[in-house]
């Protein structure tokens, strides 16, 4: 976490973009101090870095975890394609993972929204245990792929189980370059899903 401190608020966040080489529109910041005096302005911000909100999801799952009265829990972060990504070892994965990833899912919601609340901008996190979330990644492309062969043949819509926004985005990355296929994806919650849809070229 940096400040910046200028006139106005504008201008320390153009201080601070010109700082940091970042646009002024991706700076994540909030105000500390703010004189509006007839003659004297000040301004002061505190820029959150992508290693602030990384140290505090990786504090916070853990956190989380041991309240549950889970020891042993180990995490390793790291970030990828704009993703807080955070692996989760302990003494009982199974049990954070739960039925068909159900816990994970709604750890991952619970951090997500941590993050999001504490630094007042919407974060991609993704949590994993024992390379889970990758492996139901695998059968989901699986199953994406296989239905779309099954879209094409008979020119008839299906809509999967609803998932996740993460498994959701994998099928729609697995079928872009599917010749006749669109997905689109509807509902709300947990029931929304994706439609894999027959289009003609």
């Amino acid at each position: 976490m940096k400040s910046y401190t200028a006139k106005t608020v504008d201008e320390a966040v153009k201080l601070a973009g010109e700082d940091l080489g970042m646009e002024e529109n991706d700076l994540v910041f909030k105000v500390v101090e703010e004189k509006k005096g007839i003659l004297s302005k000040k301004a002061t911000i505190e820029v959150f870095e992508f290693t602030d909100v990384i140290e505090f999801a990786e504090s916070y799952i853990k956190d989380v975890i041991e309240s549950l009265g889970i020891g042993g829990v180990k995490t390793k972060a790291s970030l990828e394609d704009d993703i807080i990504r955070i692996e989760i070892d302990s003494d009982h994965n199974p049990i954070l993972i739960g039925k068909n990833g159900v816990t994970l899912q709604a750890l991952n919601e619970i951090v997500r929204l941590a993050v999001s609340g504490k630094f007042h901008h919407r974060y991609r996190v993704l949590l994993d245990i024992g390379d889970y979330k990758d492996a139901k990644y695998s059968r989901v492309a699986a199953i994406a792929r296989r239905t779309a062969k099954e879209v094409q043949k008979t020119k008839v819509d299906v809509t999967l189980d609803p998932m996740p926004s993460d498994e959701r985005r994998v099928i729609h990355n697995v079928l872009t370059n599917f010749s006749n296929i669109k997905t689109e994806s509807s509902g709300e919650g947990h029931h929304r899903a994706v439609t894999i849809k027959y289009v003609e070229e």
